[in-house]
């Protein structure tokens, strides 16, 4: 049974705890607080888990042989232990802080013992032997994607593809003694995909002294996370990848653009996605007065979080919404002091379709702190831009059609070896090899250029043409995407309203033959009438 079989089989859990009146989101809140009990048992039985196991009376085995009404007293009464650190007699029976914040406020909505006695059954009969060998921490992280890809969670809860984060960390190449951020740290994907690439640089970890794996474990990383929730589902994440963090975890409550935020140390990688949208006031209000440029745009405040945060030299990829290359005022004095600061080196134009917000184009932005021959340079760092194109005549990505690795490699080749953006490059190393693209007429980006370098999916802009020619605007683009169509081309206005109208008739004139044939005919005639009244009141 592989980790894609037993995600599956977990899901489908889902459909029996419907009747409890649970959705699809309380749903992985209840499973991981259970499958966590369940993990730390399977890695205790292997030997794997060497701290923070669970007390006497909260494990896996003080669940599995209860029934009934009994079973689900016990599972209340396991949560409010492991959440207060006390037993019902108000007795201490653990002291562990990661515990404790894992299952802060934990509750059960679960009414039906019937339910949780499926749900432990269920986890009894997998085979966590296959599940190990595989890693559980790839067992969960594949439920949280699982979760992310059913629910298209709402504004600024994006779970950004696996694919992408493992192609950012490939590109900054993060090292064992490094301190690794992420200001938005959702369920810690950038944070995990960094380790594990350093797992696999240093071959498992092996090759460290024991002063360097305890960095490793316990300072190397740093998450930030707003939302309680999620934060809980980060650091069960983290805990079984081996990342345990300091006294609060690796992924630390509270507000990246408050205070939080403002007390982290300077790091050498930062890596995240932050949430979109403005800032509205509550918990996710931007307080922070350490800011240079004052916005309502989390994105951009974000930002200027992010490139502050570096040390010298430190490097950042960081997901934005294409407002933060082009949004005028506030957004242009930010784009110009992360040019000035920092060696803005590449950007990585993303198809849309890979967030759940299908309408969001997004962009990487890869910078480093300081030029590129003087990491304590402090003005004038960015001289070139390389912009990739991955957005313009690509495939509409979904379940069909997936995002994957195979369309970042181009990317990364390109790239090169060097973290910091300044391996040698050249442009148009890969290009569309089509004379049938058309190139977008007027434009500032094709001006006086070899026309083959305008077929190129990757260029590179220098910051005075920027400058001069944008406005110190990001958004550029010189492809034409195929399907589209030339404003220039399109008939009348009058016409195209012609077009709509005729087709909309046709289409009420179908639905109003089906009405009848299921027999409303009254219905059909109210929906005429009402439609010619409609229809009379357009002049």
């Amino acid at each position: 049974m592989t980790n894609n079989d037993i995600v599956q089989k977990l899901w489908n859990l889902c459909d029996v705890l419907r009747d409890d009146g649970i959705n699809y989101s309380d749903y992985v809140t209840e499973l991981v607080l259970l499958l966590f009990i369940k993990m730390v048992h399977e890695n205790t039985e292997a030997g794997t888990l060497k701290k923070h196991p669970l007390p006497e009376g909260c494990r896996w085995s003080d669940l599995s042989k209860q029934d009934g009404q009994n079973l689900l007293e016990t599972y209340k009464r396991v949560l409010l232990a492991l959440s207060t650190g006390k037993d019902g007699h108000g007795n201490q029976i653990h002291d562990d802080p990661l515990i404790t914040a894992i299952y802060s406020d934990a509750q059960t909505r679960l009414r039906e013992p019937r339910h949780l006695r499926q749900m432990v059954a269920t986890l009894d009969q997998i085979d966590w032997f296959s599940a190990q060998k595989d890693g559980l921490g790839d067992l969960y992280e594949g439920l949280l994607e699982k979760n992310a890809n059913e629910t298209k969670s709402g504004a600024g809860q994006y779970f950004t593809p696996r694919a992408l984060i493992n192609t950012m960390v490939r590109c900054l190449k993060p090292q064992p003694g490094e301190r690794i951020q992420d200001p938005a740290a959702g369920t810690a994907g950038f944070l995990i995909a960094a380790h594990e690439y350093i797992k696999g640089q240093t071959d498992d970890l092996y090759d460290l002294t024991t002063e360097q794996k305890a960095f490793q474990t316990t300072k190397a990383y740093v998450g930030i996370e707003l939302v309680p929730g999620t934060r809980r589902l980060a650091l069960m994440n983290c805990l079984l990848h081996g990342m345990e963090g300091d006294a609060e975890g690796v992924v630390h409550l509270g507000n990246a653009l408050g205070q939080t935020g403002a007390g982290l140390e300077k790091a050498d990688v930062i890596l995240a996605n932050p949430p979109f949208g403005t800032s509205k006031g509550g918990d996710a209000s931007i307080t922070r007065d350490d800011l240079t440029y004052k916005t309502s745009n989390k994105q951009l405040a974000f930002l200027q979080h992010i490139y502050r945060n570096l040390k010298p030299g430190g490097r950042a990829a960081v997901v934005l919404p294409d407002n933060v290359l082009f949004e005028a005022g506030v957004g242009t004095d930010v784009r110009r002091d992360l040019m000035n600061k920092c060696n803005l080196h590449t950007v990585l134009r993303l198809p849309t379709g890979i967030f759940y917000a299908q309408g969001v184009k997004t962009n990487v932005l890869f910078f480093t702190k300081g030029s590129a021959s003087d990491k304590h340079q402090e003005e004038n760092c960015t001289e070139n831009v390389w912009v990739y194109d991955l957005r313009t005549n690509m495939p509409s990505f979904g379940k069909r059609t997936p995002f994957g690795d195979p369309h970042l490699k181009p990317f990364e080749a390109v790239y090169g070896e060097s973290p910091n953006g300044d391996s040698e490059r050249k442009e148009g190393e890969y290009s569309f090899h089509s004379e049938d693209i058309e190139l977008p007429e007027h434009s500032d980006e094709n001006e006086g250029i070899d026309p083959r370098l305008a077929h190129s999916r990757w260029r590179s802009f220098s910051r005075q043409w920027i400058a001069e020619h944008k406005g110190d605007s990001l958004d550029i683009s010189w492809l034409k995407d195929s399907d589209s169509v030339d404003a220039a081309n399109l008939p009348e206005p009058s016409v195209l309203a012609g077009e709509a109208m005729g087709e909309l008739v046709q289409a009420l004139g179908e639905l109003d033959a089906l009405m009848r044939e299921l027999g409303a005919e009254e219905e059909a005639d109210g929906a005429r009438v009402l439609l010619g009244e409609v229809m009379g009141g357009v002049k």
